[in-house]
């Protein structure tokens, strides 16, 4: 990318804001209502919150601390190693691996949510009229349409990145603007139209489709994984600390973008529980649609998807500058393959953003066979897990600076980010545990970050990674 081209602080707040509040916004009330009441809906948002912030503080701290780290969470894996040794090169890769797979499929579920609110004025979208059968595999012209216009957005805006950082930076930071203004309205239009018989009872037992039922506690933790999603991308600036005009606006893009993205989804997750019956919400593959229809009417639900468009194209933006600047850096740390380190004439690394996108393209097969909703919950989960490894290693990390004392210069400061990092290490460890718990999912998301493993050959062609085990 440009060098010439740095990204100030409001570029890097939309960056932070534009990747958080993205698909997330659209789907997850109908997602949460499934998983828990409305208490429970609440408590997990507020559980997450506060956890969402202290990993906030960590990623703007050590982007100050250790400026040269740059490129992700996922960089620090190195660091809780010997300098130089294999296990240091090792889970440094291995955790890159992962936590670009989970860049690359979360980018997917942005766009399916497109394809979903697109629908509102091309029904085709969502036409269940069969094109042809193979087997057991039945194609309907609906999901045929779904994953065309899902690929025609994908490689739209790969063509639009590869112009340039800064028109892709300008523009995903007026579709933020955009969308932080609609959801403003949306949130004063939903506090006259909020009932509250829709919430009762606040508190309740959830039963499973097996029959299982479900306690308070059960509900918080399913619904913590779920929330967490919401704030993937909570580490954007830091991705791009390397292209940051002030480190210092790191931390405070990090910051400022986690509270308009909290404020934003605590509000208006409220009060769509409130406009629409549990049953409704439940049931809904638009559930910010059908809530504001049910005030303003079809021309309210127009308006919405036009909305849920706009945000969907800067976020789209945002994640898939995400995918292909992950393992770029990484790769310019010598923790990831060779090949990533290939840029075009205006620095962006090319070869990283096809096979990015080229990798989510596959993904985007799941639309084929599955309807949105169901889509965008398998992509949540998979992405979600994958993100959870890094920023508990970063957590780990701040606390291993805290207790060797490397950067610090007074004990009050070591105190402070010691209490933070203490309590983003045990906040990440709790949603691994919650998100794993399930043997199928644990084994599921071992398989995944492993798969990297057979790359690592490859990896030590990077000079960067041959010359650190050298120097061991």
């Amino acid at each position: 990318m440009n060098s010439k081209y740095k990204l100030g602080f409001w570029i890097l707040t939309a960056l932070v804001t534009g990747n958080m509040v993205g698909s997330g916004i659209f789907m997850l009330p109908s997602s949460l209502a499934k998983l828990a009441s409305p208490g429970g809906v609440l408590a997990a948002w507020g559980i997450t919150g506060f956890g969402v912030l202290m990993l906030a503080l960590v990623f703007g701290n050590l982007a100050i601390r250790k400026p040269e780290l740059t490129g992700g969470p996922q960089i620090y894996a190195k660091e809780l190693f010997r300098p130089g040794s294999i296990a240091s090169l090792l889970s440094g890769f291995m955790s890159s691996w992962g936590y670009w797979i989970g860049n690359f499929a979360g980018n997917v579920a942005i766009i399916t949510t497109f394809a979903g609110y697109l629908s509102a004025f091309f029904p085709i979208l969502t036409n269940q009229a069969e094109l042809f059968s193979i087997g057991s595999f039945t194609l309907k012209i609906g999901n045929a349409m779904t994953f065309i216009v899902s690929s025609i957005l994908l490689w739209g805006i790969h063509f639009i990145i590869l112009k340039g950082l800064e028109g892709a930076g300008k523009l995903n930071f007026l579709a933020t603007a955009t969308k932080v203004l609609g959801f403003m309205i949306f949130i004063i239009v939903g506090i006259f139209a909020f009932q509250k018989a829709n919430i009762l009872p606040f508190v309740a037992p959830k039963t499973t489709d097996e029959g299982e039922i479900i306690g308070m506690y059960g509900q918080i933790s399913s619904a913590a994984v779920t929330t967490l999603w919401a704030f993937i991308g909570i580490e954007s600036a830091m991705v791009f600390a390397s292209r940051a005009k002030k480190p210092a606006d790191v931390k405070r893009a990090t910051i400022l973008g986690l509270i308009i993205s909290l404020a934003i989804y605590i509000g208006i997750s409220t009060l769509v529980m409130g406009m629409l019956s549990p049953e409704q919400l439940m049931n809904s593959g638009k559930p910010l649609s059908e809530a504001i229809e049910s005030v303003a009417g079809p021309i309210g639900g127009k308006l919405l998807a036009v909305l849920a468009c706009v945000s969907m194209i800067g976020s789209t933006i945002g994640w898939v500058l995400l995918s292909a600047e992950v393992p770029h850096q990484a790769a310019k740390q010598g923790l990831f393959l060779p090949a990533f380190l290939q840029e075009n004439k205006k620095g962006i690394p090319v070869f990283s953003l096809v096979l990015s996108n080229g990798l989510a393209q596959l993904f985007l097969f799941s639309t084929i066979s599955s309807s949105i909703s169901e889509a965008f919950n398998f992509v949540i989960f998979i992405a979600t897990l994958a993100y959870l490894i890094p920023y508990f290693i970063s957590a780990v990390f701040q606390v291993k600076l805290v207790f060797t004392g490397e950067t610090y210069n007074t004990m009050s400061s070591r105190v402070i980010d010691g209490v933070i990092g203490a309590l983003a290490t045990l906040y990440s460890l709790w949603v691994i545990i919650a998100g794993t718990a399930d043997l199928k999912t644990f084994m599921f998301g071992v398989v995944l970050l492993a798969s990297g493993i057979v790359f690592y050959k490859q990896l030590l062609k990077n000079p960067l990674a041959a010359q650190s085990i050298k120097q061991k």
